[in-house]
């Protein structure tokens, strides 16, 4: 089938190769009885591609059928190099030539055409070699007292071996090239596997790891805020430093597998632009006024207020430039130009990050979004960092439809300049009341009872003093027998896990069969979260647990459990 579809797509330059031989054969020889032999060699691919087609409509054609379509090849190399018998026994000048040419140039069509299967290019070559060995006895029966007539058995033998020779050196070529692409085909398996096995490794060392952290963090806002003397206090904001570093460095390597693996998603919801930028300003002004920099922003009234797009991320790659300029910058200003212009259907937003610092090489700025890359090895020592924040930059920012590029020269700063691409989006209605949050009835369900004490933590600050259960299985029984207002509710658990759970309380009658469940995890990838909306989830907070965050989550789903409880 593989020869009969080769042969299947070459039918129409051996059908134009043979109507031009017969021409030129009938101008030059005036041989008119070349187009019979036209005739005959058409009709026979016409009858060849008519075979092909039934088998090709035939799940399973039958004997006959088979027999007939590995006939063909055979067949129509007979009619095709009959034509070299006339020629070979001609006694026009260059004649027997012209039949070896066609003989010759017959055998490597057939090589080249039917090379993918050995078979086929032996029943399409057949005709033509016994041809050859036909073509010294035409010969010499044609020119009797012509000694050199003999020595065509030698270029005849000389021939057909190269002929073989040509055909078993592409047959080497092309099994060797199906070689290297089962090859590099295993390869990239391998590889596709090595990158999802450190995916999971990552995600799984991530998961462990964030337990520790929001205890760390929990813990470290607890004691900064119970304890009475400054010097405790300042023990307290260290220990609380060094886990919010610790989360930064985890989220960078978090951030990375995800980009690596594809799995890194952004989201589209409306958000007030202008807010944004001013929060996330705010933020470094004192990193800024301790250094002595003075921190600028042109252009921030000129912007549009509500646009929809993935805010998080934005304010995530500007953190990351803010941070970068303020560390790298000793004397002078940064300076944050702020535009949007209409592309399209929608906004491009472009964020222009302006240092006074030492500037870049050219060979400095080529590595400048390599992942891992520090460009020196004193910056690691003297300001930290894990060398991540500016690929995980450009890759979110091109994930938002943008891109991220840097200009730089050696002695006047650098530029960074960042594109984002955003929608119009109309201001959403305000809420009417406020969040009770205060002695709000909370569930907290986690396996691990660093996490269940963590959360506690968070909770108690709030004013919340929560209940706690340590699978699936136990929640279920408490959400039977007592009222909650919300329940955080850990994803991954032993046994029965949150979705399960969830699903599970949606499905059976009782007093919390509609109470809003927020899912707590460290798997914080797009597609966990429409699991966990699918299962029945209202909301997801992750993992280290972000007091801010918690906060904002709780007070979007307390309103309305209060007033279904009220009722």
């Amino acid at each position: 089938m593989r020869a009969a579809l080769a042969r299947r797509g070459n039918l129409y330059l051996r059908v134009a190769a043979t109507v031009m031989i017969a021409l030129i054969l009938h101008v030059f020889m005036n041989a008119s009885w070349t187009w019979l032999w036209v005739g005959t060699y058409a009709a026979a691919q016409l009858v060849e591609l008519v075979l092909i087609r039934q088998m090709l409509r035939q799940p399973s054609p039958g004997r006959a059928l088979r027999l007939a379509v590995a006939a063909m090849p055979a067949i129509t190399s007979t009619i095709f190099g009959f034509l070299s018998i006339p020629l070979f026994a001609s006694s026009i000048r260059f004649a027997p030539t012209l039949g070896g040419l066609l003989l010759a140039g017959a055998l490597l069509n057939v090589i080249v055409v039917n090379s993918s299967l050995r078979s086929a290019t032996i029943s399409a070559a057949a005709p033509h070699v016994a041809y050859l060995l036909i073509a010294p006895f035409v010969a010499r029966w044609a020119n009797p007292a012509s000694a050199l007539a003999s020595a065509l058995w030698f270029g005849v033998l000389l021939l057909i071996l190269s002929v073989f020779v040509a055909a078993r050196t592409l047959e080497r070529a092309l099994n060797a090239e199906a070689a290297a692409k089962e090859e590099a085909e295993r390869r990239r398996h391998e590889a596709e596997e090595a990158v999802a096995a450190k995916s999971a490794f990552v995600a799984m060392i991530s998961h462990e790891l964030r337990t520790p952290i929001s205890a760390i963090l929990a813990g470290a806002a607890r004691l900064h805020s119970d304890l009475p003397d400054a010097a405790s206090k300042t023990h307290a904001q260290l220990i609380g430093d060094a886990g919010a570093m610790m989360r930064t460095l985890l989220n960078d390597l978090l951030d990375l597998s995800r980009l690596d693996a594809g799995r890194m998603a952004v989201e589209q919801a409306p958000f007030d632009l202008r807010q944004a930028m001013a929060d996330t300003l705010r933020l470094w002004r004192p990193d800024a006024q301790k250094k002595g920099l003075r921190l600028r922003v042109e252009g921030a009234a000129n912007l549009p207020r509500w646009v929809a797009g993935d805010t998080l991320r934005l304010r995530q790659v500007l953190n990351n430039l803010l941070s970068n300029a303020i560390k790298f910058t000793g004397q002078g200003a940064v300076t944050v130009r702020l535009a949007a212009r209409e592309a399209g259907d929608g906004l491009m937003f472009e964020a222009v990050v302006a240092d006074t610092g030492q500037g870049l090489t050219e060979e400095q700025m080529a590595r400048l979004f390599t992942p891992f890359d520090q460009l020196a090895a004193n910056v690691a020592r003297e300001h930290g960092g894990s060398g991540l924040g500016l690929v995980i930059s450009r890759e979110l920012a091109r994930l938002m439809g943008g891109d991220l590029t840097v200009t730089s020269k050696p002695g006047k700063g650098s530029r960074f300049r960042l594109e984002v691409r955003l929608e119009a989006a109309q201001a959403p209605d305000a809420r009417t009341g406020g969040a009770v949050i205060d002695g709000a009835r909370v569930l907290v369900v986690d396996d691990h009872v660093v996490n269940r004490r963590a959360l506690e933590l968070v909770l108690q600050s709030f004013g919340i003093q929560p209940t706690l259960a340590e699978s699936g299985e136990r929640a279920l029984e408490l959400l039977h027998s007592e009222v909650f207002d919300v329940m955080l509710m850990d994803v991954y658990m032993p046994g029965m896990d949150g979705r399960d759970a969830t699903r599970e309380l949606r499905a059976a009658e009782g007093p919390n069969r509609h109470i809003p469940v927020i899912a707590v995890t460290a798997s914080a990838t797009a597609k966990d979260w429409e699991a966990c909306h699918a299962a029945g989830m209202n909301a997801h907070v992750a993992k280290p647990i972000d007091p801010s965050q918690l906060h904002a989550a709780l007070s979007e789903l307390l309103p309305v459990s209060a007033s279904r409880a009220a009722a």
